[in-house]
Formats: structure tokens, C-alpha cells, sequence
């Protein structure tokens, strides 16, 4: 399997906003854009983007995974950023033409169709470093992706940082490039010195999220995360694993949660964690790194209940569990 999001579609749909009104959507080539080299993101780093995955059900059938709720959060970070405002409505017509357009490449499950919604500043202007662009580009990318535990479920490696974050407190919900660069040198840092494959970002003792995913305690019938804040990401995943964690019958604690606490509860032997995301959907912790100290979760291994969250939110998506909470858009 090619490296995940290494591969593309040679075509994606694109608008331009001209600082009064976007451009009618086209497909173009997907090596098409052309910017001035004083655009307003490649200064100012005036972007966000998305992403999400399309799948092929058993009845030939190409299903988008919870499309509402990322444009919702699309145009959030927009706002937040000070973009041009986009029309949710267009979006979600471009992103279903373009995955239409290629459905017949869709892989078949456990792999996926990753859809890459992004928008970005292009005024030509590097006098605007406290001013917004007025005009921008949104374009929808498609990346054909295979089976993530491919290589075997393996369990990560997490070192817990008490003396930085991720990214600036008040950007944390937008889903912007600035915030998953800013995390870089920690967690290369983090992997050379200590093997750890990622950084728990735990400012002050709070346990926030990891360089690029949220971070879930599951403690026997408890699943504990951060409640929702500006200071990180509120992932589609996390929303959606937390939703089918309480269909279960599952104790979801949306609160505070502390170093102190996260290592008392890992040293019991059923504990486990995990991280959310697009791409992994839930991917098992086996270890967590404090103060030079190595502290397994609960044995150490692939957690039972980390699976069974996972198989269901993949049921769903592939077709294979009812769709009860309408979260998926048929095309």
C-alpha cells in the first residue's frame, strides 16, 4: 500500500472567490493551481482544510461519511480565520460531483476514497500581515486510500508534554496547517529521544490531544475525554465514536482530565486508550511516556472495548450496521 494520502486523483473541483462572489465549481487538473508568490496563505498562512472518506458499500453503492458535519466545521474554520465566507451548499456539491465523477475508483472496504476540502487566502498583498486576503481558492482533493492496520494493530507510544501545546489556545478548533506544523518539532523530538510514534500535548496537567489526533481513556463502562473547548480540535471521529460509545450503554465523561488521574487509571490492568481520527478511526495506546518514566496502559496491548468501538463506527461506514443516526450521504 502506497503511504496514506501519497496518491491522487488527477482531477478536483475548484472555485475562486474574487472578493465579491465564487467563480461556478470545474474540475481541473489536480496539478492546475497557480499562485502569486505573494499570496496572502503563503505569508500569513491563511488556510484550513478538511477531511473525510467516501466508501464503497456491498450493493455497489459510494456512501460519504458524515459530510454535513465537516463542512460545518469547514466553514467554522473559515470564519475563524477571517476567509471569505464559502457556501456550505456548493461545497457539498462539489465535494459529491467530484467523488461521483470518480466512483468507480473507490476502493472496496477496508479502504476508502479520503476527501481533502481546503481554502486558502490568494491576495497578492505581504503588506496585510493584520489584515485578512478578500479573495480565496477552496478546491476538493481526492486521495484513494487502503487499509490503515494494513502492517498489523499495533499499539503507539505517547509522551506526555506538560510544558507546551499544540498550538495557540484560541486556534485549537480550526483545522488549520499552522496548528499540525507547530506540533512537528516535539514530536520529532519525541520520536528521536524516546521512540514515541506521537505527543499528548498536556498543558498545565490538562490532557488535551496528540500532534494530530483526540485522545480517549476508556476505563471498563467509562470513556473519558476533554469536554469540547476552542483550545483543540473537535474531531468528526471523536463525535462519532463517543455517540456509539453511549449507544452501548457507555459512561461518556466529556470533562477535565488530568496527568495525575490519566496515569493512575492506565496502571489498571483493563484500562486502555486510544487516539481518533479520519485515517486511523481509532488506533490503540500501549504506553505512555512521563517525566522519563515508561507507564504501560492497563497490560500494555490492544484493548477489547478500543476494537469493538472501532469495528462499529466501521460497520457503519461500510454499509454493514444500520445507519441510524443519518450520517451517511448516499451518491
Amino acid at each position: 500500500m502506497a503511504a496514506f494520502g501519497t496518491v491522487f486523483m488527477p482531477e478536483m473541483a475548484i472555485s475562486w472567490f474574487d472578493g465579491n462572489s465564487w467563480s461556478k465549481p470545474e474540475v481541473v487538473s489536480s496539478e492546475s493551481i497557480q499562485l502569486h508568490p505573494g499570496a496572502h496563505v503563503l505569508h500569513y498562512s491563511s488556510t484550513c482544510f478538511e477531511g473525510l472518506k467516501a466508501f464503497r458499500h456491498q450493493d455497489g453503492s459510494i456512501n460519504i461519511f458524515r459530510m454535513d458535519r465537516n463542512i460545518e466545521r469547514f466553514s467554522q474554520s473559515s470564519e475563524l480565520l477571517a476567509l471569505p465566507e464559502i457556501d456550505k451548499a456548493t461545497t457539498g456539491k462539489m465535494i459529491i460531483d467530484i467523488v461521483r465523477r470518480f466512483k468507480d475508483e473507490v476502493p472496496e472496504p477496508p479502504g476508502s476514497m479520503y476527501i481533502r476540502p481546503t481554502h486558502f487566502g490568494t491576495e497578492p498583498a505581504i503588506g496585510k500581515a493584520a489584515t485578512p486576503s478578500v479573495t480565496s481558492c477552496q478546491y476538493v482533493l481526492l486521495s484513494p486510500v487502503g487499509d490503515y492496520f494494513a502492517g498489523g494493530d499495533t499499539t503507539l507510544r505517547l509522551l506526555l508534554e506538560e510544558n507546551g501545546a499544540r498550538c495557540a489556545v484560541h486556534m485549537g478548533m480550526i483545522k488549520s496547517g499552522g496548528n499540525y506544523a507547530s506540533a512537528l518539532r516535539p514530536i520529532m523530538k519525541a520520536k528521536q529521544e524516546l521512540n514515541a510514534d506521537q505527543v499528548l500535548f498536556c498543558p498545565g496537567g490538562d490532557v488535551q490531544e496528540t500532534g494530530a489526533a483526540n485522545f480517549l481513556l476508556i476505563d471498563g463502562n467509562e470513556v473519558i475525554t476533554k469536554a469540547l473547548d476552542e483550545s483543540f480540535l473537535h474531531g468528526v471521529t471523536r463525535d462519532s465514536i463517543l455517540t456509539i460509545a453511549r449507544d452501548l450503554g457507555m459512561d461518556v465523561q466529556e470533562r477535565q482530565l488530568t496527568v495525575d488521574e490519566l496515569l493512575e487509571r492506565a496502571s489498571k490492568p483493563g484500562c486502555e486508550a486510544a487516539l481518533s481520527g479520519t485515517a486511523a478511526v481509532l488506533t490503540p495506546v500501549g504506553t505512555l511516556i512521563h517525566n522519563g518514566k515508561e507507564y504501560p496502559v492497563g497490560n500494555g496491548g490492544i484493548g477489547a472495548t478500543t476494537l469493538k468501538l472501532r469495528q462499529a463506527l466501521n460497520d457503519i461506514q461500510w454499509g454493514k450496521a444500520e445507519d441510524k443516526h443519518g450520517w451517511l450521504t448516499r451518491i
